[in-house]
């Protein structure tokens, strides 16, 4: 039904136009959250400025002379013979020829390039296959009426390891589902959307999105320590504890918070007709597919584990035969690719989705065809984050940073209290995960790390502000796709009432998620992932 600007009138249906909801406080402020939102540019366009601001700001400190002192111990690397730390001027002739030299070296040596294109390989061949997605219907159909609610919010985080097949094929499946069994959808969608969107940064498998994140804080921690590295890895045991926590809460909201609000649904409020809608179950070639795509994994899964349990394992560190600093946890990305490449080629083949080697290789040239903008994106962030770095910026602004939280006197575990609820405050405006840590990690990586706590604590810190404001905000790039599965079932259903129906996970996630990072880390003393240390010592 349109809005044409005069009285409401009845629609074809013969039911009456419902009026505008009265404006509240909350709603104002999520029309403010969205206007803000609005006057961003274009991620691309937001990383191209900042590249030229860096140079302005640095050619404006560099003629000032700002410098701090450096807190390196004497000797380390990139730490000056005086012991300061100065800003570099990029908006002089030697600054010219430095970016003009640089600017294509910058973008193919970013870490995070190569880690997501070669990922995506696998991950686009899975996907096209029709694996990934039928794998998801199996889960999800197969689960029974009381557990539904369990597997779809397990199923949601588990899904993101291949991007969009949550959203696409998860969460219209979930509404169908809970239609089917009697319960409201709109139930079923906020509990796939909440697995899905605000358990981003939970899962029992590396997904693309960790390498990508992994590159951006290495990047960042280089500012401090030029020899630091990021393994993929460097969240996986927070990660993995991380899905049962958010599986329970999203279950609990679901069943105790979201159901009982929502109440009975009424059919009459759709804008289709929901009658026409079915599940469509596997069918026995995708079981037998599902079968060998299965063993598959099995025995992909069961070469990795061959090549590094054993005390001989290739993949270990050849020189003193651990784990920590190995080929496995370096070459995780390749492990990935392999992971995805092998059984989703397998169920292709015995699908029928794929019938010769061609068809494989097309599958990843599509994937690839998809990344343009994100190749753009890279190019740009890139050269900001070498800006940074070259003029020294990072480092003062950390520096400063951390003395002035010594100052306050806040330098304990308290501190990623403020971190994660400023990187959830970003992220209602700024909604895509690498642009906003490509943004804030060079401030923020570096600062924490000079107070002690090592890049791989801050980067977990940091998803956990990431993923839970992901439900709540318009600026999340398939917040549209799910408002329009939402006015399927209640046609009249807005941005209020996406995000009044998300509030609830969204405030509990990031409670009970930053609760369970006080307890893993600095209470238990559990390491967020393999051979990833707590504290960060220089030197």
């Amino acid at each position: 039904m349109s809005d044409d600007g005069g009285a409401a009138a009845p629609d074809s249906s013969g039911d009456e136009a419902v009026a505008p909801a009265k404006r509240t406080a909350f709603t104002r402020f999520l029309d403010t959250v969205e206007w803000l939102g609005n006057l961003l540019p274009h991620p691309v366009t937001l990383f191209a400025c900042f590249a030229i601001g860096v140079v302005l700001l640095s050619g404006l400190l560099g003629a000032l002379g700002v410098s701090v002192t450096d807190p390196r111990p004497e000797g380390a690397a990139g730490r000056s013979a005086d012991g300061m730390i100065r800003a570099v001027s990029l908006l002089n002739a030697a600054g010219l020829r430095r970016i003009v030299e640089n600017l294509v070296t910058n973008f193919t040596s970013f870490v995070p390039l190569g880690t997501v294109l070669v990922a995506l390989l696998g991950v686009g061949v899975a996907e096209r296959s029709g694996l990934l997605g039928a794998a998801i219907r199996g889960m999800v159909l197969n689960a029974s009426r009381h557990a539904v609610t369990v597997t779809i919010v397990f199923a949601g985080v588990l899904s993101n390891t291949a991007s969009e097949m949550g959203y696409v094929v998860l969460i219209p499946l979930a509404a169908v589902l809970f239609h089917s069994l009697g319960r409201h959808p709109l139930a079923g969608v906020a509990a796939a959307f909440a697995g899905v969107s605000g358990g981003y940064s939970a899962n029992l498998l590396l997904g693309t999105v960790d390498p990508l994140l992994a590159g951006i804080t290495q990047e960042a921690a280089q500012l401090i320590d030029q020899g630091y590295r990021v393994d993929a890895t460097a969240n996986w045991y927070f990660m993995m504890i991380s899905t049962f926590l958010i599986t329970g809460l999203g279950t609990w909201i679901t069943t105790s918070v979201v159901e009982p609000k929502l109440g009975p649904y009424d059919p009459a409020r759709a804008s289709v007709r929901l009658a026409d809608e079915k599940l469509e179950p596997l069918d026995r070639d995708e079981k037998r597919a599902l079968v060998w795509a299965g063993a598959a994994a099995v025995a992909v899964a069961g070469l990795i584990a061959l090549s590094v349990v054993p005390p001989w394992g290739p993949l270990r560190n050849p020189e003193t035969g651990d784990i920590a600093g190995s080929p496995f946890l370096r070459g995780i990305v390749a492990l990935i690719f392999v992971f995805f490449l092998i059984p989703g080629a397998v169920y292709g083949w015995v699908r029928g989705t794929f019938r010769s080697d061609r068809d494989v290789i097309d599958a990843m040239a599509d994937t690839m065809n998809t990344l343009g903008l994100y190749i753009v994106l890279v190019f740009f962030a890139a050269q900001f984050v070498a800006f940074f770095g070259w003029t020294n910026l990072g480092a003062i602004t950390a520096v400063a940073g951390a003395d002035l939280l010594r100052t306050i006197g806040l330098t304990g575990p308290a501190v990623f209290v403020p971190f994660i609820l400023i990187c959830a405050f970003v992220n209602l405006m700024l909604g895509s995960a690498s642009a906003q840590w490509a943004v804030t990690a060079p401030i923020f990586v570096p600062m924490l790390m000079l107070l002690g706590y090592s890049p791989e604590v801050i980067q977990a810190a940091y998803r956990i502000g990431d993923s839970t404001t992901n439900i709540i905000t318009p600026m999340m790039s398939y917040f549209g796709l799910i408002l329009a599965f939402v006015t399927r079932y209640v046609r009249d259903a807005g941005i209020g009432t996406m995000i009044a129906l998300m509030l609830p996970y969204s405030v509990t996630f990031l409670a009970g998620w930053a609760v369970l990072f006080y307890l893993w880390v600095f209470v238990a003393g559990m390491p967020v992932g393999p051979a990833a240390p707590t504290y960060y010592t220089s030197g």
